[in-house]
């Protein structure tokens, strides 16, 4: 059967149905095998009829399920790859099949019950087609998927690097602020001990030319001063050479 889109494809179909006239379908169809000949007609006209008025998605599904939900997010449903809506879906083509048979088999006294479809059998153009609609649909939810999460981890890493920074500018402030206090405290010692008496200024100031020898002078190192220098005062000899 070829659908109202031009997609071919098999179908195959079953019905229950009874005898409700047996006079009338005696002098129709004679007997059950007559029967089933004439249903395979009516039904096969009927189910041709309505296939052809209508397209392939109506007659593979039958609940919207996806469709609302895909279509909220993109109204192009069919570049996305998202399943397309329907008006009447496959039960209700099932219905319409039936009701339109229904009519010619009561005039041979048969009573038509039920009828299905029991399996559509897709051409492989159909198949491809089913086939990269699912691939689309998969690749736009991960896509959708890489995306958020791409998101997520941008917030994250800004939020990172904003308490990163906030953490350094603290810890760099503390430092700042101990080291402050140190050099207050050094500036102090180093004033009271200018302050003090001459004794304790004079030993101060030997303790830091010491210091000033053992930072600045080495083993390899040759220094020339003025013996009037402060600094070479304390170089000199204690044989008479010490002020």
């Amino acid at each position: 059967m070829t659908t109202k889109d031009k997609q071919l494809f098999r179908i195959d179909t079953y019905a229950r149905w009874r005898i409700i006239d047996p006079l009338l379908f005696f002098q129709s169809v004679n007997n059950v095998t007559g029967a089933q000949s004439r249903l395979d007609d009516v039904l096969d006209g009927a189910a041709r009829s309505v296939v052809a008025a209508n397209n392939l998605v109506e007659l593979i599904r039958s609940e919207q399920r996806e469709a609302s939900a895909d279509s909220e997010d993109n109204d192009d449903s069919q570049n996305t790859g998202s399943l397309a809506t329907f008006s009447f879906g496959r039960s209700a083509i099932e219905k319409t099949i039936l009701e339109s048979a229904k009519t010619k088999l009561q005039e041979v006294g048969i009573e038509l019950l039920d009828f299905r479809f029991k399996r559509l059998s897709y051409s492989e153009d159909v198949k491809r087609e089913i086939l990269n609609r699912m691939k689309a649909e998969r690749n736009r939810i991960a896509d959708k998927y890489r995306s958020e999460g791409q998101g997520e981890a941008a917030k994250i890493i800004g939020q990172k690097e904003r308490e990163l920074k906030q953490i350094t500018s603290d810890a760099y402030r503390q430092v700042q602020e101990i080291r402050g206090e140190a050099d207050a405290k050094a500036v102090k010692i180093y004033a009271d001990a200018y302050n003090a008496s001459d004794d304790a200024r004079s030993f101060f100031q030997f303790q830091k030319t010491l210091e000033a020898y053992e930072t600045t002078l080495s083993a390899s190192d040759t220094l020339i001063l003025s013996t009037e220098a402060d600094f070479y005062r304390y170089l000199q000899s204690a044989d008479g050479l010490v002020e």
